[in-house]
């Protein structure tokens, strides 16, 4: 009898009569947004009879699909909001098995691919017992790779289980899921790097048998650009729930603290992918443009980690702003400093003292006020400039000339009264001697 695993998968056509309800996790659940293929619920054995009728080459094809209505510029593309969108969950285990061309729309579900069956069913039949949440969704298997038939991820354990059969399956829940323990006859391999799933499960939903794919070859283009081959892992995988929001993509990895999260995006475009790349796995920092939530978090919880990040990165960006700001009038206060000496600070206070010439061209005439002025201004003027000289070193974000304050006015004042009695004084002491010589 031939292991079903090792059969080759055998396309099938889409039957325009029947549709199923989507689903998640821990197996199934009602997903009303979800643009079904018409497509019966038939497995991928080989030998079938159920499945004869439906062969041929080409399984669910895109291109025959109108991608206005399906892909990247549907009418519903990036109109909803994403944060909150990912259901509460603790744990996450994929299963490899076959690939998108011949996953059934309900693979879980599917009579003829037991392996799915059989591990879905037990995992809802032991929930109860389990003391995390957990959710099964299918990835690509293939014979010979790093993920082939049978292969168990589980998240964020970050642990892989070898070649699990249908005849292990319920040992396999008992043992890794239920007492959180080790499956005995398989030895679990940790992992390492980041693994990237993307849903591509085209027979479930046509918008992500569109958009999945080319997102998948987007991250493996990037992915061999960057010299990333063995540090992140790209995978298409099954429906995993909000299909509107395709691309859909999952992301798991070590956050900052080497605490390994899940993090769910919508909406991706081959185009945000280098973005996802560089933020999320470089540099550790969530996308929030594209963010659903993450594995671990309520949707509550999902709407507050975003508020949070948002308003720490707002009020980095007015610290940023306000740093830059005066960072900005430094440097001009210092590029003007030299140059606010002369004509610009007298074009800008005309009537300022410090404005005036410091060297004067003496007038003719014997007008005692004129020059008493002059001389005073003389006077004020040294002064200004040693005082100006004195604090050079203070100048970069200080004016050089401002106009008279008080005391200057007080002082002007007060060395005009005294020039004043000095010069009647003067008048006096001529006045007198005139009368003497005359005497």
């Amino acid at each position: 009898m031939s292991n079903p695993l090792m059969d080759d998968p055998l396309p099938y056509l889409n039957h325009p009569n029947r549709s199923s309800s989507s689903s998640s996790s821990p197996v199934e659940v009602s997903d009303p947004d979800s643009s079904l293929l018409d497509t019966p619920q038939i497995g991928s054995a080989s030998g079938s009879f159920q499945n004869e009728e439906f062969l041929a080459g080409g399984g669910f094809d895109a291109g025959l699909i109108n991608e206005a209505d399906y892909g990247f510029f549907r009418p519903d593309f990036r109109q909803g909001s994403l944060v909150g969108t990912v259901d509460l969950y603790d744990r996450h285990v994929f299963l490899c098995y076959k690939n998108p061309q011949v996953w059934p729309p309900r693979i879980e579900a599917a009579e003829f691919d037991r392996l799915p069956r059989l591990l879905a069913a037990a995992l809802t039949a032991r929930k109860a017992d389990m003391k995390r949440q957990t959710r099964l969704t299918i990835c690509e298997g293939r014979d010979g790779t790093e993920t082939s038939n049978g292969d168990v991820l589980i998240f964020p354990d970050m642990i892989r289980y070898r070649r699990l059969t249908h005849f292990d399956v319920d040992t396999f829940v008992e043992e890794v899921f239920v007492k959180d323990g080790e499956w005995l006859p398989g030895s679990p391999e940790a992992l390492r790097g980041w693994y990237i799933f993307v849903c591509c499960h085209g027979t479930r939903d046509r918008r992500c048998g569109i958009c999945g794919p080319s997102v998948i070859s987007r991250f493996k283009d990037e992915i061999e650009s960057r010299g990333l081959q063995g540090k992140v892992s790209v995978s298409p995988c099954s429906h995993i729930g909000g299909h509107k929001y395709a691309g859909n993509v999952i992301i798991f990895g070590p956050n900052g603290k080497k605490e390994v999260t899940g993090h769910w995006y919508g909406y991706v475009m081959p185009d945000d992918v280098p973005v996802l790349l560089e933020q999320h796995i470089g540099k550790g920092e969530i996308v929030d443009c594209l963010w659903r939530g993450q594995m671990g978090l309520s949707e509550e919880d999902q709407k507050k980690s975003q508020e949070l990040r948002l308003q720490v990165h707002s009020g980095t960006n007015v610290e940023t702003s306000i740093n830059d700001s005066t960072q900005t009038n430094e440097a001009s206060a210092n590029m003007f400093g030299s140059h606010l000496e002369g004509t610009r600070c007298c074009q800008a206070n005309e009537g300022s003292p410090c404005c005036q010439n410091p060297t004067f061209q003496e007038k003719e005439g014997s007008d005692l006020s004129k020059r008493a002025a002059k001389l005073t201004d003389e006077m004020k003027n040294s002064k200004k400039q040693v005082s100006q000289s004195n604090s050079g070193k203070r100048a970069g974000t200080r004016k050089v000339c401002s106009m008279p304050t008080w005391y200057e006015c007080w002082e002007r004042e007060d060395t005009y009264t005294a020039l004043a009695v000095i010069g009647a004084a003067m008048s006096v002491a001529f006045a007198y001697n005139c009368y003497k010589q005359l005497g």
